[in-house]
């Protein structure tokens, strides 16, 4: 990691708290230019993301996307209700606001949280697919306002069509493009109502999304068998939107759980620092996860929720917090051998740049491995259709099928993750760090770490364009590659980078979309040495393709 920050696991002075008056202040004050590139709407893998600070998050963004969501949304003949969720971030309540403002006068039925309180991702995804199961019409789509666990300064927005599922590259090219037109000419083809006005119109509806989630839970986890066994859980919400979904989950089911903070505060200033001094709800970090590993040993298993929680951080010893890699291992094991109900055809999803101990546990198993590019949008047909049971990527999401083997969510559900690994203690006695080592032991330990590198806009253009001939390794650090790939072999999809895979080890290099570094992900299967001999020889190699 480069450069820990003093300020690493430790919590924040005061001064150095988001200034929440002033960051609202600038989402309503700040008018973003269209011909700075940093001020145009930009959806990402994971939406609209910014800040109103920077002026890349800012009413006028809202207005615009709303407005190229609703003349999508009647392009495409979606006449359902459109979901809306939000996290606890400080710019998600006025992104609500605007939003609320053009989906009112356009008389789109929108549904929004009865108490005016927060929605997670899967829980939107969850009750898109409830609603328009056996319709062929009048279907669902929905909004989540959220930038997952970045900064409390940002904001973000994404949209999820009628498959639930993080929309795909299409359709956000499409939204993007028609709400940086409505930016350029000044919002004058936006159509909206003063918030109170909107508010009164009976298209807009409050709607309880906690009671069908809750309910419906014990259909994709055996929540049973968790309260049977008695297993002592520790829960953080991280002051997120999964805040007050807990203690129904928990009544609901009997659970012997423990919510170790419902706190929701828009500085997040019970937050301790990420490895770079930053706030993050990052809960694969150790860094932002101090408070609940300090606690690790009072739980048998314990976890915690990023700010919309579709990611999750599970902490159990003797590991503390498990890496995000070595948990998906565990959960594809058991789930696949826990399943009777699942398709013996059933694959397994994951992305490119994930840990291959998932290679290995779904080989043993005798799997089928479904590997594609970096985003769980790719999973979505295959949750759909039921040929996958698993989508995970290595960034802490995941989602699997109900235990009938029909789809749950087609977006990641940090949630039943945390609840999965309830789960896997109750019915083996084991908990998931315990089950981790017992795999390793019979497949090998894997040495993981993502490092990033320079590179000017024209090297990651090359990077992003590169083939396999333009490759020319035969080995790397000592082993005979088997495998160059530009696409994905589950899906043949680009992966906008290049993938080299021998018997003992891999790298991956992809460029940022945000920052002028490419990012290396490497693996090995012998040791941390031969970890470093692989990032060295990758980066060594990429160089010369710069230079060529």
């Amino acid at each position: 990691m480069a450069h820990l920050s003093p300020l690493a696991g430790k919590k924040l002075p005061s001064d150095q708290l988001t200034d929440i008056p002033a960051l609202i202040a600038a989402y309503y004050d700040r008018k973003p230019d269209p011909s700075i590139a940093t001020q145009r709407v930009s959806f990402g893998t994971s939406g609209h993301r910014g800040s109103s600070f920077h002026t890349s998050f800012n009413e006028n963004h809202i207005l615009a996307i709303c407005e190229a969501i609703c003349r999508h949304r009647k392009a495409e003949g979606i006449d359902g209700p459109l979901f809306i969720g939000m996290d606890s971030h400080a710019l998600s309540g006025p992104a609500q606001k605007s939003a609320i403002e053009v989906f009112a006068a356009h008389g789109i039925d929108a549904r929004i949280d009865e108490n005016g309180g927060y929605t997670p991702t899967p829980v939107i995804s969850h009750a898109i697919l409830t609603y328009n199961k056996g319709r062929t019409t009048g279907l669902a789509d929905g909004v989540v306002i959220t930038p997952s666990h970045n900064p409390p300064s940002d904001g973000g927005f994404k949209y999820n069509p009628t498959n639930g599922g993080p929309a795909d590259t299409a359709i956000t090219k499409a939204i993007q493009d028609m709400a940086n037109e409505f930016l350029a000419n000044g919002l004058k083809d936006v159509k909206r109502l003063p918030y109170e006005q909107a508010r009164q119109e009976a298209c807009i509806k409050g709607y309880d999304f906690i009671t069908p989630y809750v309910n419906d839970l014990d259909s994709v986890i055996d929540m049973k068998a968790i309260r049977d066994a008695g297993v002592k859980i520790g829960i953080d919400p991280l002051g997120g939107a999964a805040v007050a979904y807990w203690k129904p989950i928990i009544d609901r089911y009997g659970l012997n759980a423990t919510v170790v903070s419902d706190v929701v505060d828009p500085t997040f200033s019970f937050m301790t620092a990420d490895w770079d001094g930053q706030i993050r709800m990052d809960c694969s970090s150790p860094y932002a996860m101090a408070r609940l590993i300090e606690m690790g040993d009072r739980f048998d298993v314990a976890f915690a929720n990023d700010t919309d929680a579709d990611r999750h951080g599970i902490v159990a010893m003797p590991d503390g917090l498990m890496n995000p890699n070595h948990y998906l291992a565990v959960a594809i094991s058991y789930l696949f051998r826990n399943r009777p109900d699942w398709s013996p055809e059933l694959g397994v999803g994951k992305t490119l740049v994930s840990s291959g101990l998932i290679d290995r546990v779904a080989k043993d198993m005798g799997r089928k491995l479904v590997e594609v590019p970096v985003g769980l949008k790719w999973f979505v047909p295959g949750l759909m259709d039921g040929s996958l049971g698993f989508g995970g990527e290595e960034s802490a999401g995941a989602t699997f099928l109900r235990r009938d083997g029909t789809v749950w969510t087609t977006d990641k559900d940090g949630l039943i993750l945390g609840l999965l690994a309830a789960e896997i203690t109750a019915k083996t006695g084991k908990n998931p760090s315990v089950h981790y080592h017992e795999i390793i032991a019979r497949l090998g330990t894997p040495y993981y770490e993502r490092i990033d590198a320079a590179a000017n806009p024209e090297q990651k253009a090359k990077l992003s364009k590169l083939t396999p001939e333009q490759f020319p390794l035969e080995t790397l650090a000592g082993d005979k590659i088997i495998s160059k790939l530009t696409r994905a072999p589950g899906n043949n999809a680009p992966i906008g980078g290049l993938k080299v895979v021998t018997e003992n080890g891999w790298f991956a290099a992809r460029p940022s979309g945000t920052e002028d570094v490419y990012k290396i992900y490497a693996e090995s299967f012998v040791s941390e040495e031969h970890l470093r001999a692989i990032q060295q020889e990758a980066q060594d190699a990429i160089s010369k393709v710069f230079a060529s």
